[in-house]
């Protein structure tokens, strides 16, 4: 018998087990907001009489199977009321759930039995979920929340300094986040240089952050998951809403397209900061700023099918003087079909495209960059809920991508640029999985599955070949690497393989529940990242180019362990979450000094491979309820990088031993508080607190030709300082809000309240003038005020 009837066999078993007892039947269905007809996500389903319960899905589905009888069933959501219905169960029933907000109830009155609290029955940890209306209780900056400035005070997280977009999380690199958004892949999810994100607030309905034991549904990154969900708009009725600052503005609005079956959603953002440049004589001529666009249309065809349609397009534009310009951004399309199989079978396929853009064009040399990776993706994704203990997750997805490493030509007529196009690139990865959450006793539940990913490198391109296989040299007298020369090429026609991978990814995670209010957890999990970035910053920045693993690029490999203590006290009031990891990273690329990036033909030949391993602790103590709430985080982390020699005589990258990377800090604050004062007034505060990132400073010089040429020590020996700032915001809430259809808020906010100088990056330069080196900070951000105003109607 092979493995596959092994498994068919243990489920058929185990299903029969469950079903043998006692007459059991299945309740389903789908909870939404009362006030648009918005699917719900997580939405709490529970049988108090049986000490048991459900979370609705993605799409706001839910399915139970409990034996016979009569039941009260609650379900509860935060930012909603409470719901409370009796229910009797003598045949498979579907009952659809609508709740209502909230905001209906009086601010004096206090809901209790609808907290934020980690729930400490299911084996999910290193995992944290934040609703958008609990993003948007957490202070404003620059007048607008913002998805990634609040998961950056989560611990584990940090970003790479101001003027720096992504985020790092658990040490690994900003490239190594798999950020989806409607499931469509997002390669930059930073706005300005990190200011602000891609993310409409207004458009996002739910988000998780998964840092460790990551379910088998996911794949092809190395460090996290940054799991992002659209509003799917307003059935019921025509709203709009939005909000107008000193740096941006933004609107969005959603109504029925049939009402009570289909909807639409579309929301535009733009900054416009770069106009006040052009009444500075000196800055008339630089322009940044940012725009973006979220679309949406969902439709119902009947209780068992459900389409929907999802689009987000943004760009960014950085220009200096008219000589450089900088555009880059991201723009997807994802067409999804929902079908209910049956009360226990819920699926999902989706068709995604997504296009990643980035470009530079120098005028003062006439020189034009173009480039790019666009995807396109087929998943199908099923939901088996086949008792209430046990319940499977599978399916199937393929990508095919399209890899553009640059595209030269002259931007005017008396260019001496030739039009030059670097060989694109074509990869194929198709991946399985099969996932289960099992719930083994009233104290173990466990979640385990298996991915099984496979990547081609595709032609149509020219590969290299090198003596010896060989595309880095090591020069033993000048203690140096060298590019190689080839000794020839060869070409592979278009769907050729040039190389291919497979790996088993498996996953595992275990709760073991020591009372009501705390219990202790484990995970494990094996990611592989077939694509690399390629760049020698700390973060993903407008000139960093995307590759497919090769035969010379090979695939990441990360493998992590964690292990946490949860616990919930004062009657849920308070919750605590510790965690503990490790992790590391095979086949992580660094670079041979004096690499060249951009438009490089034969990127083999200045990258080493070598390996990445980091460990930490985590603390976070969440205050759930009340007028003041918010959390404390603290991370004590490290985060190091290996590239040994290849033979005995090469130095490898210094010296072959552990050295700091560029994501290493050992500590990490963040306090975010909220302070709800009156119906008129509520506050806001965030402090974060960081150590320094570490980089390379010049140990001595030596004089060429008459010019004094700094002379580096080993790399990232040495650190910025600290990085830390504390931001302010109040928002006032007119009390005629409550009788007229129109409603508006004020935000006023600080960011950087005592105008900290956090350093970007520290250069080394000999002053003109006295001739004396000199150390020069450059500083992105200083205090910076702002004030907005927000409507709906």
């Amino acid at each position: 018998m092979n493995s596959k009837k092994y498994i068919l066999y243990f489920i058929v078993v185990l299903s029969s087990f469950c079903s043998f007892a006692q007459e059991k039947f299945t309740l389903s269905g789908t909870i939404i907001d009362a006030s648009s007809n918005e699917s719900l996500i997580g939405v709490n389903v529970v049988l108090h009489s049986l000490k048991t319960g459900v979370t609705t899905n993605e799409y706001g589905f839910f399915s139970i199977t409990v034996p016979k009888g009569s039941y009260t069933v609650q379900v509860s959501y935060l930012g909603f009321q409470t719901l409370e219905e009796s229910i009797d169960l003598n045949q498979n029933t579907i009952r659809n759930f609508k709740l209502v907000g909230n905001e209906t109830i009086l601010k004096e009155v206090i809901i209790t039995d609808n907290k934020t609290k980690i729930d400490i029955k299911k084996p999910e940890m290193s995992v944290n979920k934040l609703s958008i209306s609990a993003i948007k209780k957490m202070p404003v900056v620059l007048g607008e929340v913002d998805v990634l400035k609040s998961i950056l005070l989560l611990p584990g997280v940090t970003n790479a300094g101001e003027g720096a977009s992504g985020f790092n999380v658990r040490g690994g690199g900003a490239d190594q986040n798999l950020i989806l958004l409607d499931e469509a892949t997002i390669f930059n999810s930073s706005h300005v240089f990190g200011f602000f994100s891609v993310f409409n607030p207004d458009a996002i309905k739910d988000l998780k952050l998964y840092k460790g034991g990551i379910p088998a549904r996911y794949g092809g990154r190395a460090s996290s998951v940054l799991d992002i969900y659209q509003k799917d708009g307003n059935s019921k009725e025509f709203h709009v809403n939005g909000g107008i600052g000193l740096i941006s503005s933004r609107i969005l609005a959603e109504g029925p397209l049939v009402k009570d079956k289909g909807s639409f959603l579309i929301g535009g953002r733009s900054s416009y900061a770069h106009l006040f440049l052009k009444l500075s004589e000196e800055q008339k001529d630089n322009s940044a700023y940012f725009y973006d666009l979220n679309t949406k249309l969902s439709y119902k065809l009947n209780p068992n099918n459900n389409l929907y349609l999802s689009g987000y397009f943004g760009r960014d534009v950085f220009s200096l003087n008219e000589s450089f310009t900088n555009i880059y951004g991201n723009a997807t399309l994802n067409l999804r079909w929902n079908h209910l199989f049956s009360e226990k079978l819920f699926s999902n396929l989706s068709l995604i495209y997504n296009d990643y853009y980035y470009g530079l064009d120098l005028d003062f040399v006439g020189f034009k960059w173009d480039s790019g990776i666009k995807n396109y993706n087929v998943k199908y994704d099923f939901k088996n809920y086949i008792s209430n203990k046990f319940k499977l997750n599978y399916g199937v997805n393929a990508i095919y991508y399209e890899f553009n490493p640059g595209t030269i030509r002259p931007s005017n007529e008396n260019s001496g640029i030739n039009f030059d196009q670097l060989d694109k690139k074509y990869a194929f990865e198709p991946a399985l999985y099969l996932n289960a959450d099992h719930e083994i006793s009233n104290k173990i539940a466990l979640s385990y599955g298996l991915r099984y990913s496979m990547f081609y490198r595709l032609g149509q391109s020219t590969v290299n070949i090198y003596e010896n296989n060989n595309p880095v040299l090591f020069d033993t007298e000048l203690q140096i690497y060298e590019k190689a020369t080839p000794i020839s090429s060869q070409f592979y026609g278009k769907n050729k393989v040039i190389k291919n991978y497979n790996y088993l990814e498996p996953r595992l995670s275990i709760a073991y529940q020591i009372n009501e209010e705390q219990s202790v957890k484990a995970s494990y999990n094996r990611m592989v990242q077939y694509l690399q970035l390629i760049s020698n910053t700390s973060s993903p920045t407008p000139l960093d180019v995307w590759t497919p693993s090769d035969n010379f690029i090979k695939p990441q490999i990360a493998d992590q362990v964690a292990l946490g203590y949860f616990k919930n006290f004062k009657d849920d009031m308070y919750s605590l979450e510790v965690e503990t990891y490790y992790k590391e990273v095979q086949n992580r690329l660094d670079y041979i000094d004096g690499a060249d990036l951009i438009a490089n033909k034969a990127i083999e030949q200045i990258i080493l491979n070598g390996q990445l391993r980091s460990y930490g602790l985590e603390i976070m103590l969440r205050k759930n309820e009340g007028k003041l709430n918010g959390w404390i985080s603290y991370t004590l982390s490290k985060s190091e990088q290996q590239t040994p020699g290849r033979t005995p005589l090469e130095t490898g990258i210094n010296n072959g031993q552990w050295y700091n990377s560029v994501y290493d800090k050992l500590h990490n604050i963040a306090v975010t508080s909220s302070y709800n004062l009156n119906d008129k007034w509520s506050f806001g505060a965030n402090f974060a607190l960081q150590t320094g990132q570490p980089v390379t400073y010049p140990t001595g010089q030596y004089e060429y030709l008459g010019i004094v040429v700094p002379s580096y020590g080993l790399r990232n020996e040495n650190r910025l300082p600290a990085y830390h700032h504390l931001d302010l915001a109040a928002t006032l809430t007119p009390t005629k809000n409550k009788n007229r259809q129109w409603k508006g808020e004020w935000v006023f906010s600080i960011y950087n309240v005592y105008n900290r100088r956090n350093a970007a990056s520290i250069n080394f330069r000999q002053n003109a003038d006295t001739g004396n080196n000199e150390a020069v900070r450059t500083s992105i951000f200083g205090m910076v005020p702002a004030v907005s105003y927000n409507f709906k109607f």
